[in-house]
């Protein structure tokens, strides 16, 4: 029932005293407490009756008054022989809490029975109400219906606010003033059970998809209570919600409408080789403007519990709320996106504010600099040695930007792959090989030593060798390969195929 109703009951005659402007909470239970710290037994939304046995003086009840208000309850009912004393009206303006006087002659039992009478009937004509509300829920959520109009009606007839939020805690509808939903967001992700009640930011979750793993691709629904004190009926609606959303949800995956193929196509024809000239063509097919610049992010998944398919709506979550261009090629999620300013900071803090999502799922994502829509291929080439670079890292989730590559990486972006591994293959073949007939590691120490710049100590120290084992394997890498490592320009082929492998 709401605060305005208890006024409304003739039978008790509570006399409102303080009674704050546009508020109107609603009571879901009714307690007797003489306590002075009663808040470790509420649990919000009570009316709470006080004979005062607590006051010993006016500070009492500001410590009263603190107390019940942090807990949440919805109003204070007091009475000691029908007086209220000043101090406890003072202390409830304070706090904002409604506050009535319960007349002499009328026992708290009476009211107690008398709202939870009221409580009782109130929850027995809920079922009848779920009914009708459903199907409005159901006709609001038709084609153009969006997710508002169905939210406002939710909140208008529970009296309760809720929000459709994101993984990454972006709010794609839902009532005004929400509360720090980057917080519920890391609930959300790392809760065990759902539904589940946030009591930091005082929402109930609920999933938008009970069977999605992980939850990072994933949307919930938050409601402004907690659902452990609601009974049947309005538990099952916030499930039909929560469903009724989840068809909403899945229309902006576009991997079988018309848009989504076209630019699954436009991508694989990129990664294919396509020219110059044939990519600015299929951007004026697809509505991409050929005078903006673009950036390429590509992203991969190495662990088990983020499948590729998945990595299309993370991508889409990380890069909200700019329209991107995404396909999926040789186990990569490749998208094209607008970037007149460098973006790899914007990923990194995407990536960080859902990081509790992608535990065990070994994402790593590699991120262009900005280039001209006729070199969108070099820029898709650039994320993909950047991904790489990321994945050599071994980190749960890991993000490399262009500024990391090394140069002459960057340079060799253009060069057809059959190039490349023909480069690697020349040059680390005859030590791969020895490596497997021997159990060596001649790869390993190469790549120690040519990050300590070739000094031998340094390269012992972080091998755990003898200076002596490491020249001798050297000796025996330019004896395989026909190289010099004290040449520059070996070392540099060296390094350069190190990790284009």
């Amino acid at each position: 029932m709401r605060l305005r109703d208890l006024a409304d009951l003739p039978d008790l005659k509570l006399q409102p005293i303080v009674t704050p402007e546009h508020f109107d909470p609603t009571i879901r239970w009714v307690v007797t407490t003489d306590m002075l710290d009663p808040s470790r037994y509420l649990s919000g939304g009570e009316l709470v009756l006080t004979g005062l046995m607590w006051r010993a003086g006016p500070e009492d009840s500001r410590t009263f008054v603190r107390a019940v208000s942090k807990a949440g309850i919805a109003a204070l009912a007091a009475s000691d022989g029908g007086v209220v004393p000043d101090d406890l009206v003072d202390a409830c303006r304070e706090h904002g809490l409604p506050l009535f006087r319960v007349p002499a002659d009328i026992a708290f039992a009476t009211v107690t029975e008398s709202v939870v009478r009221q409580l009782s009937t109130a929850r027995a004509s809920d079922l009848g109400l779920v009914l009708d509300r459903h199907r409005r829920l159901v006709a609001s959520a038709g084609p153009g219906g969006g997710l508002g109009p169905l939210l406002e009606m939710v909140s208008s007839d529970l009296g309760m606010k809720c929000w459709v939020v994101t993984s990454s805690g972006r709010v794609l509808a839902g009532s005004e003033n929400p509360p720090d939903t980057a917080a519920v967001a890391r609930e959300f992700m790392t809760s065990v059970r759902l539904p589940r009640y946030c009591r930091t930011q005082r929402v109930s979750i609920f999933p938008v998809d009970g069977e999605a793993t992980p939850r990072v691709v994933d949307w919930f629904v938050a409601f402004e209570s907690d659902w452990q004190t609601w009974d049947v009926p309005r538990t099952s609606l916030a499930g039909q919600l929560a469903s009724i959303v989840a068809v909403e949800r899945g229309r902006v995956d576009e991997r079988v409408s018309g848009s989504g193929i076209l630019a699954q196509e436009f991508v694989r024809s990129i990664v294919g080789g396509a020219t110059p000239a044939d990519i600015l063509a299929q951007m004026h097919v697809i509505g991409l403007d050929t005078e903006t610049r673009y950036a390429a992010i590509v992203a991969a998944t190495s662990g088990e519990t983020l499948r590729l398919g998945e990595l299309r709506p993370l991508l889409r979550e990380l890069l909200a709320p700019l329209d991107i261009t995404l396909g999926v090629v040789e186990n990569e999620a490749i998208a094209v996106v607008e970037a007149r300013t460098d973006k790899t900071d914007a990923v990194r803090r995407a990536v960080q504010s859902v990081t509790p999502g992608l535990i065990g799922s070994g994402t790593t994502i590699g991120v262009s600099a900005p280039t001209a829509a006729a070199d969108i291929r070099s820029a898709i080439e650039e994320a993909r040695y950047a991904r790489r670079l990321a994945e050599g890292r071994g980190a749960d989730c890991s993000v490399v930007g262009h500024d990391e590559l090394a140069t002459l990486t960057i340079l060799l972006a253009n060069v057809p792959d059959d190039v490349r591994r023909m480069f690697t293959s020349r040059l680390l073949d005859p030590l791969t090989e020895y490596d497997d007939q021997h159990n060596s590691d001649l790869i390993a120490t190469l790549s120690v030593y040519l990050d300590t710049n070739g000094a031998w100590t340094r390269c012992a120290e972080q091998l755990h060798m003898h200076v002596n084992s490491v020249r001798y394997r050297m000796q025996r890498i330019e004896e395989l390969t026909g190289r010099d490592l004290s040449r520059l320009e070996d070392r540099i082929e060296f390094y350069l195929a190190l990790r284009l492998r």
